[in-house]
């Protein structure tokens, strides 16, 4: 006793020590080591029982319980059985005595402890464990602390965390299972219980707006009188202590829905129950008393209510997230969305008292949250059950999802509202489109034919025009104004931009199933905003420095300032609705389009011509910015329209191409004045991306002679004109080039004119690389630090247009590329000779290797052979060892760039088909293999390795002959196809370095060449080759299974067993009678008893399924034992 109580005044003081403020870190280090020494003594659960029972300190009592848990979890084998069940019958009696004052995370902890136990020795050495709980839940004093047990066995023992064997993981998931009928009972008996009694008192309700609220959609929706007179019940009053209570209950009840199947066993009446607990969170009036009553226990009281009817939709929505029903429980599905929607038609019910928005204020935000994931699951998981039941009021549920939609607090909740609708969305047309499918696309109607006069359609309409409105500042400006428009966010957009984009992408979707009522309610709200816009003219002022808009008054320019807005989000729209008039519909909506591409043009003109983007406002920070945009979108808005003009111009060249060439004209017209350095960045480059539109998707031949075409080529390759911003100057230069090398449409082949194009060609080209060109003569000269600068940027303006030519040019036809090529000849002979001389500057040489990246992807027939050769050649030459050294260790990551990117240039060598690049094959393998691969093998960075090994995977995947020759004729005469192995010695140095690759943490890396491998044996049979099989097979096989007993990968858990599977089906007599008894012969740490069980457990099974279940419960269980083992007292002898 005496030792006992100076160990407990010993370690409260230790423990006070170690949580002061003033304690080294050296000495909590001292005091740790200490304590977990004296956790690892045999027979110190002892002490600690004693200091559970006689300190208060809450960090002893921590410690102490943590020796238990290490004990049981860990340890518990070894423990002879006299100790369990001293520990079995103490701990119990322990929490009785001491759970009313014990703090509530000590409570909750010996709880785990004691639930630990039960889940290692329940029912064999523990059998009263779960009846305890039951009788601990029966007993009124000690009902919670019998639901904490409940949930905490819920937790522990359904899923558990810790290791066990799997067939122990089976055992107890079945023992609770026939648990649960009983336990759902109790629970149901609890609530219902703790309803009743309060209902009582409150049986003379005040009169209050709520209690006449049985409309006539209620019954629709309840199809029965009682039940909605029931749901109308005034919500009763509960005391603090049945509160907790309840909130026990259902969190119990979240958690055993989370994995008991849906079943008979979750009766109507817990559900109805479920459903009382539910409408606590939608009544107002509780935070109304709160607020009051002014009293903070009141306000906690009203919190922890709202609480209440969190939790309950927690336990629908977990009900509501299976997708699988079994029939019998559909109708307690329909019941449960009929008392959800009742619940709905609760929350949005407009009272004069006050509007929808400000009651949904009232409630509590994560109450909203549950009751949209409710709607959100309905929609996407059981709309298509549901919608066949004729009394499920499928129009009445959508005005009520409208209500609760348009009038939501915040943001997000807004947000997530449109998505339920895009669900819906989603769910019609593809409904509508499996139709189709069936009736044989019904003579090609379009969608929206089977939406004319159909149920939704007017619910759609609703929703569009409701949407429409909440983007434009002339009706919504005060919400619309607090969104951030300048903050990026992970997918690189503001607040505003996500805000918009998500509600162009619903107005998008009806436009696809209406597309009519779209456009019609679409189009005039532009046309508003546009006459504004076009309206500026007349308030356009002379003044001495330049133009003035003559709009002063404060209100007059914030009336611009929301129109300005409104039509840049319209546009935005129209853009986004452009591909609803192409392809099939061409014709039939062919006048709305032409309408709409007439007025962007016409407004992209004006905006050029009176320069809205240079004019002196009155609030110039807030309406320069919108002009500017104005302007930058109508460009962007026509450009989502060139598909459509290139479908007019193939449909209407040969007869009267007029109005589609004015169209063009004009817009050209529009464009040019903005490609100019003075122009604001945002707009220059939305004027370049049109040209380059119109110069790549509408291609007319007679886009080169107009005068404004004329001007940019002049202005582009005159030298004293100022250079465009890099961005601007690619792209103005990739249109230039393709209105030269592209095809025109709709024209044979003798009509394109190549002869005069490529000349043109040439002249552009060699205008936009003169001064690299001239870079040549003095390369090889050592150069001064600002000369070196000035070479930099020449190199880099020059490359980044190059590699854009090439690229944009590289899905084209042969003529185009050999034309390109022809022009670009002497600068690739430029950079191959300037290459050696800026070895040693990687931000040089990886804008070099880009541009030969590109060039090889794009122009390698061009190049020819000769030329390619003496490319690759040079570049073998500069990636010495030392080279790849210098860039891979010492550079960072452009010095690594650099090596990637000539990696991947040789992965488009070994690709090529046709004997012209094998030659390159052994010094390419021996690059990888003694040059790279040993540099990168050992380091932890996954930089390069990537790239090499996709290397590697494409030598063996496009040269199989290279290591396989495999004739036909020799497997004729031997009569079995064993194929002559060449170049073994690399094949296997190749094979190698992926089994090293598996040992490495990087778990993309691993599933990379994992892929690899699998593709290499479906493609090549690898793992069928002699070679493979007989010296690596079960090599790769033991590596595969070592990775899944370490838990390194676990993510990949799956692609692992199948590829152990597809390796042993190759040879599954070795495996079982060879592999599997070695493998577990050479397992340490588990004993041979222990070995044979693991192997008799591993049936001899052939298919895919039962194999890679095997390979688990193997897996599983070897850790398992393991775990036993190390549990046990040293020098243990086990029979």
């Amino acid at each position: 006793q005496a030792s006992e109580e100076a160990s407990l005044r010993a370690l409260e003081s230790l423990m006070t020590e170690f949580f002061h403020n003033c304690t080294t870190n050296e000495r909590k280090r001292e005091i740790e080591e200490l304590l977990n020494n004296f956790a690892q003594q045999i027979g110190a659960w002892r002490f600690c029982l004693y200091f559970l029972s006689s300190t208060r300190n809450d960090y002893v009592m921590m410690y102490s319980l943590t020796v238990f848990e290490n004990l049981i979890n860990k340890m518990w084998l070894g423990v002879p059985s006299q100790d369990k069940m001293e520990i079995r019958s103490c701990l119990p009696k322990l929490l009785l005595a001491h759970h009313k004052t014990l703090p509530y995370f000590i409570r909750n902890k010996l709880c785990k402890v004691i639930v630990d136990i039960g889940r290692q020795d329940w029912p064999m050495f523990y059998h009263d464990f779960f009846t305890n709980i039951l009788q601990l839940i029966q007993s009124p004093v000690t009902t919670p602390l019998g639901l904490i047990m409940l949930k905490t066995t819920s937790e522990e023992l359904a899923c558990p965390r810790e290791d066990l064997s799997v067939a122990r993981k089976e055992e107890l998931r079945k023992l609770l299972l026939d648990q649960v009928q009983t336990v759902l009972g109790l629970l149901t008996g609890i609530l219902e219980s703790i309803w009743d009694k309060h209902s009582v008192t409150a049986a003379t309700p005040p009169p209050s707006p709520t209690s006449g609220e049985s409309g006539d959609l209620l019954s629709s929706l309840l199809q029965s009188p009682s039940a909605a007179k029931l749901l109308n019940q005034p919500i009763p009053i509960l005391d603090t202590e049945s509160e907790y209570i309840c909130s026990l209950a259902l969190e119990c009840l979240a958690h055993l829905f989370s994995w008991i199947p849906l079943s008979t066993s979750i009766t109507p009446s817990l559900l109805t129950t479920i459903f009382h607990f539910a409408r606590f969170g939608c009544d107002t009036r509780i935070r109304k008393m709160s607020s009051v009553n002014g009293s903070s226990q009141n306000s906690v009281l009203g919190q922890e209510r709202g609480r209440l009817g969190v939790l309950a939709m927690s336990c629908i929505n977990e009900l509501m997230s299976k997708n699988c029903v079994p029939m019998e429980f559909e109708e307690y599905l329909l019941r449960m969305f009929q008392q959800t929607f009742y619940l709905l038609q609760k929350i949005t019910k407009d009272n004069n008292a006050h509007t929808v928005k400000s009651r949904l204020e009232e409630l509590d935000e994560s109450y909203i949250e549950k009751f949209t994931d409710f709607l959100r699951l309905f929609v996407s998981v059981h709309l298509r059950r549901i919608e066949s039941y004729s009394q499920f009021p499928v129009i009445e549920f959508l005005a009520l999802l409208f209500k609760y939609t348009f009038h939501q607090p915040t943001h997000e909740g807004y947000f997530s509202c449109l998505d339920i609708w895009t669900l819906f969305l989603d769910y019609l047309t593809s409904k509508i489109k499996s139709r189709l499918a069936d009736k044989e696309a019904v003579l090609n109607r379009p969608l929206f034919c089977f939406l004319h006069g159909h149920r939704y359609e007017d619910a759609l309409v609703l929703l569009l025009t409701e949407v429409l409105n909440r983007i434009q500042f002339r009706y919504n400006q005060a919400q619309l104004e607090e969104l951030d428009d300048e903050t990026l966010d992970d997918d690189q957009q503001t607040e505003w931009q996500r805000y918009l984009r998500q509600s162009l992408e619903v107005v998008a979707k009806v436009m696809e199933l209406l597309p009519t009522h779209a456009f019609s309610t679409l189009f005039p709200v532009l046309q508003d905003n546009l006459e504004v816009y076009l309206g500026l003219q007349q308030f356009v002022v002379t003044s001495g420095t330049g133009h003035r808009l003559n709009i002063t008054a404060e209100n007059d320019c914030r009336r611009l300032h929301c129109s300005l807005r409104d039509l840049s989000s319209l546009l935005q729209a129209v853009g986004r609705l452009a591909e609803y008039f192409i392809g099939d519909v061409f014709a039939a909506r062919f006048n709305d389009a032409l309408t709409v591409v007439e007025r962007l043009v016409k407004v992209t003109l004006y905006g050029s011509q009176i320069k809205l983007y240079n004019i002196e406002t009155a609030v110039p920070s807030v309406l320069k910015p919108d002009l500017i945009d104005v302007h930058a979108q109508s460009l962007a808005a026509l450009q989502a329209y060139a598909h459509w003009l290139a479908q007019f111009y193939s449909e209407v060249h040969r007869q009267n191409p007029e109005q589609f060439i004015s169209l063009v004209s004009t817009a050209l017209e529009a464009i040019t004045p903005l490609i100019s350095s003075k122009v604001q960045e945002k707009l220059l480059l939305s004027a370049c991306h049109l040209l380059v539109s119109l110069a790549t998707t509408v291609r007319p031949v007679f886009l080169i002679s107009i005068p404004a075409v004329q001007k940019v080529f002049n202005r582009i390759t005159d030298t004293s004109a100022q250079r465009l911003p890099d961005k601007a100057q690619v792209l103005v230069c990739r249109a230039l080039s393709n209105v030269l090398l592209l095809p025109w449409p709709n024209l044979p082949e003798s009509e394109q004119q190549w002869a005069v194009r490529s000349t043109n060609h040439a002249s552009l080209i060699s205008a936009l690389t003169r001064e690299y060109r001239q870079l040549k003569s003095n390369a090889i000269l050592p150069q001064r630090k600002v000369q070196l600068e000035d070479t930099k940027v020449i190199i880099h303006q020059t490359l980044s247009v190059l590699e854009d030519i090439v690229e944009s040019i590289s899905g084209e036809s042969t003529k185009s590329r050999q034309i390109c090529y022809q022009s670009l000849q002497e600068s690739v002979q430029v950079s191959l000779a300037l290459f050696p001389a800026f070895i040693h500057q990687s931000d040089v040489t990886d804008e070099m290797l880009s541009f030969f990246l590109t060039l090889f992807q794009g122009l390698r027939v061009q190049m020819g052979v000769p030329f390619t050769e003496q490319i690759i050649q040079t570049f073998l030459n500069m990636f010495t060892r030392e080279q790849l050294a210098e860039s891979i260790l010492h550079e960072g990551s452009t010095g690594c760039r650099v090596v990637e990117k000539f990696l991947k240039i040789l992965q488009v060598v070994v690709q090529e088909p046709g004997q012209v690049f094998k030659p390159f094959l052994p010094s390419v393998i021996a690059l990888c293999m003694e040059q790279v691969y040993p540099i990168i093998a050992e380091r932890s960075s996954p930089d390069v390795k990537a790239e090499l090994f996709e290397l590697l995977f494409r030598v063996l995947h496009h040269n199989w002959r290279y290591f396989f020759k495999s004739s036909v004729l020799a497997s004729v005469q031997r009569g079995v196809a064993e194929e002559q192995m060449e170049n073994e010695a690399q094949f296997s140095a190749i094979m190698q370095a992926f089994g090293q690759s598996f040992l490495q943490p990087d778990i993309h890396l691993f599933k990379q060449n994992l892929f690899y491998l699998e593709m290499l044996n479906t493609k090549q049979k690898l793992y069928h080759k002699k070679i493979f099989r007989t010296a690596m097979l079960f090599q790769f096989v033991n590596v595969l299974l070592q990775v899944l007993v370490h838990k390194s990968h676990d993510l990949l858990q799956e692609e692992i067993g199948i590829a152990t599977y597809n390796m042993a089906s190759v040879d599954f007599d070795g495996f079982y009678s060879a592999f599997l008894p070695e493998f577990l012969a050479s397992c340490d740490g588990v004993d041979s008893n222990q070995k044979n069980v693991l192997g008799r457990n591993f049936k001899m099974d052939r298919d895919l399924p039962s194999f890679t279940q095997n390979v688990h419960r193997l897996v599983n269980d070897l850790r398992y034992y393991r775990l036993c083992n190390d549990s046990l007292p040293p020098g243990t002898v086990k029979l």
